[in-house]
């Protein structure tokens, strides 16, 4: 579901002082909300219509730093302002923070002519479009993978993020008793964002010690990345007020397992799932056959949109869950791309190759590119892979760094039709800018391999 408050239920809980504070957010690169906080009074009032922000906001790095060398805004240009459009069917209660409401933006030019094209959300906008013109619509859901510790965020910092200490001590996937300890967190984490429209399944305990997992019920695509970003803002926030940090990033430590967020996508049309046919092998349709040819041919070009970062490939090692191999297979979690529910109407494909810091909006507009590309140029689906993914030697493989992710979106001609070059040049240059502060960076590693021995 969407937001669960409309425009007329936030006025009314307005007047009567229950409601004093909205939320209006955009969705920055890193796939992070951003906006303002209004006074209540006043966005039902006017800001309602529209806010601004600055044009930076969508040409920063994690560290908010403004990155020369982007077309879209710079020095030069004088960093103006974009128009900032609450979409009203996302405007929620956010039960953590009294008195609050959110509602998601999207991102116009100064005069709210047009969507600005390199806006996540406005990207996948576009791809929504169009599977809407096939008549289609996506059905997707992510896994959000976290490590949760008793550190809390200011501590975390103020030991230089060293030393810190995991909520459990010992691998905890699928244990109840050590979730139990976990529960001052997670039950407010499910609770809350229940409280907020958000489809909340349950949690569960990971393949690591502090590691957990977040499961929200399947959506549209836009729903589905709305959801993905409020759990992982709202996760944090309650964890914060309990004490606690939590870290979505893709690999926090390197003798930890890494956090990934599985994308599961599935096609629907008017007439049921797209992607079923019970008389084909395994229920998988020809249009979900040549959808997964598409994902499988254009692997290396997404693969920058579903690990963003220097650290994202870090989580890529054998025998630890994370793929490898650009390979599909059924129910097989060494795979690239994971057929589940095979032979059923939920038969769907699993992408395991997006990390927890994954840019939603990115990553499911990249499929959906991709996934039509095989549709439209009846791309023939591989041979299924069988058994351990990681050892099969000819197998494709995902490309390994940032960099060689970087140069294949750059000369992808796929996607640059799909989201324009203005688009793709913007986050090539996101990448290599990424890529280029990591070179200069001295590391941990560096110091403990070459103080006294180099």
């Amino acid at each position: 579901m969407p937001g669960n408050l409309t425009f007329d239920a936030l006025r009314a809980a307005v007047a009567s002082g229950e409601i004093d504070t909205v939320l209006a957010a955009q969705v920055d690169m890193q796939g992070r909300l951003m906006g303002k906080r209004f006074h209540a009074a006043f966005f039902v009032e006017s800001a309602w219509h529209e806010t601004h922000g600055c044009n930076y906001l969508l040409a920063t790095d994690l560290e908010m730093g403004t990155v020369d060398g982007y077309a879209s805004t710079s020095w030069s240009a004088g960093y103006g302002d974009y128009l900032i459009k609450p979409d009203l069917s996302t405007l929620r209660r956010i039960p953590w923070l009294d008195g609050t409401a959110l509602v998601i933006c999207d991102t116009y030019d100064h005069h709210g002519h047009h969507m600005i094209p390199h806006a996540p959300r406005s990207i996948l906008h576009g791809q929504v479009a169009r599977l809407a013109a096939k008549g289609w619509t996506a059905t997707t859901a992510t896994e959000l993978e976290y490590f949760l510790f008793h550190d809390s965020y200011d501590a975390a910092h103020s030991a230089g993020y060293r030393g810190l200490k995991p909520i459990s001590a010992y691998n905890e996937d699928y244990h109840i008793f050590q979730t139990t300890k976990e529960e001052g967190v997670m039950r407010a984490i499910r609770n809350g964002l229940y409280g907020a429209g958000v489809p909340i399944e349950g949690t569960k305990g990971e393949a690591d010690a502090g590691q957990g997992e977040i499961n929200f019920r399947y959506g549209a695509a836009l729903n589905t990345a709305d959801d993905h970003t409020i759990i992982k803002n709202g996760a944090k926030e309650i964890a914060w007020a309990k004490g606690q940090a939590m870290t979505f990033m893709a690999k926090w430590a390197d003798g930890a397992a890494g956090n990934s967020a599985h994308v599961h996508m599935s096609m629907a049309g008017e007439s049921g799932p797209v992607f079923y046919d019970p008389d084909a092998a395994h229920g998988m349709s020809d249009v979900m056959r040549k959808f997964l040819a598409g994902l499988l041919h254009h692997a290396p070009e997404l693969t920058c949109f579903f690990a963003p970062y220097v650290n994202s490939y870090k989580r890529f090692v054998a025998g630890t869950f994370a793929p490898t191999k650009i390979v599909w297979s059924r129910d097989n979690r060494t795979a690239g791309y994971r057929i589940c529910g095979e032979g059923t109407k939920g038969v769907r494909i699993e992408c395991r190759v997006p990390g927890g810091d994954v840019n939603p909006y990115l990553a499911q507009a990249a499929m959906i590119a991709a996934g039509l590309s095989g549709i439209d140029n009846d791309m023939v689906l591989p041979p299924e892979h069988h058994g351990d993914a990681y050892g099969a030697e000819k197998a494709p493989e995902i490309p390994g760094n940032l960099r060689d992710a970087a140069d294949a979106l750059d000369a992808s001609a796929m996607l640059r039709a799909a989201f324009g070059d203005a688009v793709i040049d913007h986050y090539v240059h996101a990448a290599r800018h990424e890529a280029a502060e990591a070179d200069r960076a001295v590391t941990d590693w560096d110091l403990r391999r070459g103080f006294e021995r180099a």
